[in-house]
């Protein structure tokens, strides 16, 4: 059976994430693929990906894999990305397909993922940018931010910036990255990089920055909160529309392994 790996793009505004939820009338992103890909391949599909995003949260580029009972020689010419286009909505992309080894899995084998948060930085809300974005008015202090993003880079727990609602045998985590920048003007962009990520951690620490700035705190209170382990002492998570995961890697090895379709 091969096993077919593939990236994806969307817009995650109009699905309750990338789980199917009990509750609730939004689909996932999930089984909107799943369905797509059942129908096209005409067989029941299990599909992988290398984490959740939760609802409203977009990604550029989602890394997922599923195996197929068709043979690779009937998959040869077979345009996966363009079959996938007409069955589903334009808010879901699959940009490009791979076959790869038996020893790739999606969910276990990234090294490191990246995230992106986006802020409209401006007097006035915009009526394009209110799903992609988050929006705040005040002008943004960025050096004050990048004081706060040097204190969570490295090999540290985290258990302050993690969310309920999931069991993981540990907290910590190495971040290897975290930088603010102006993106354009109005536009301001947090880009973190590192090993794992822990539920909701992003936008926890996010959130955590955007408050300090805000109250005119001293930036070292990110490294109390971060030695307090304790969710309660951090700020809110930012809002969902701002995040995006931008990149997912895994080892080299693997990738060379991967035969384009």
């Amino acid at each position: 059976m091969p096993r077919i790996k593939f990236t994806v793009s969307y817009d995650g505004t109009d699905y309750c994430g990338w789980q199917r939820q009990s509750h609730g009338d939004k689909p996932s992103v999930s089984q909107t693929i799943t369905n797509g890909l059942e129908y096209v391949f005409n067989h029941k599909v299990s599909l992988f990906a290398s984490g959740r995003t939760d609802s409203g949260v977009h990604a550029l580029n989602q890394v997922c894999h599923f195996d197929t009972t068709r043979t690779e020689e009937r998959l040869k010419g077979f345009d996966i990305c363009r079959a996938m286009k007409t069955r589903l909505p334009s808010s879901i992309v699959v940009k490009k397909a791979w076959i790869a080894p038996d020893d790739f899995h999606s969910t276990l084998s990234p090294v490191k993922k990246t995230y992106r948060y986006l802020i409209l930085n401006a007097p006035q809300p915009s009526v394009f940018l209110h799903r992609y974005a988050d929006w705040i008015y005040h002008p943004l202090d960025l050096n004050f931010l990048n004081e706060c993003a040097d204190l969570v880079v490295g090999k540290k727990d985290f258990k302050s910036f993690q969310s309920m609602g999931s069991e993981v045998p540990h907290t910590v985590r190495t971040i290897e990255s975290a930088v603010w920048e102006w993106r354009r003007p109005h536009i301001a962009q947090f880009t973190i990089t590192g090993t794992g990520f822990l539920k909701q951690m992003v936008r926890n620490i996010v959130g955590t920055q955007l408050l300090l700035e805000r109250k005119k705190m001293p930036a070292r209170n990110m490294t109390e909160i971060i030695m307090a382990k304790d969710r309660k002492v951090a700020g809110p998570a930012a809002a969902p529309q701002g995040l995006y995961l931008l990149r997912v890697y895994y080892p080299l090895d693997l990738d060379n392994r991967c035969r384009e379709l």
